[in-house]
């Protein structure tokens, strides 16, 4: 897939995202952005709970935002905290990511640009329920 990403673009909508955050617990606000394949840029933040376990990730609003959208493809994803680091998706969200990507999604990471398949290998998708 050869797509042209804006890294400072999503960089800046994950920021954006980052700071409308709901984190009174851990302090810690996150954003996360990501390129759909048909060009539009979807974003999310967390969203904390007093119970802690049920507190949403950055992810889980950008996959809502995805589907009410129009659904499609994440080809390029980056996420952010405060001091704008570039922070990796946890377990529960790269297989959030999986079921959402386009095949190969680029990953943003302080160490360089890996694909989801680099950091998720063997991921669980749909052909494991066959």
């Amino acid at each position: 897939m050869a797509v042209d990403i804006n890294w400072s673009l999503l960089r800046s909508e994950a920021k954006k995202a980052m700071e409308r955050a709901y984190a009174p617990y851990s302090k810690f606000p996150v954003g996360a952005a990501a390129l759909v394949d048909d060009g539009r840029i979807v974003s999310g933040c967390n969203v904390e709970n007093a119970s802690y376990g049920i507190t949403l990730c950055a992810e889980c609003g950008l996959i809502s935002e995805l589907i009410k959208s129009g659904g499609g493809r994440l080809v390029a994803f980056t996420c952010t905290g405060e001091q704008d680091d570039r922070l990796m998706p946890c377990g529960r969200c790269r297989q959030l990511l999986q079921e959402h990507a386009a095949a190969e999604l680029l990953i943003d990471h302080a160490a360089g640009i890996k694909t989801l398949n680099e950091i998720f290998p063997y991921a669980f998708d749909r052909t494991d329920l066959v």
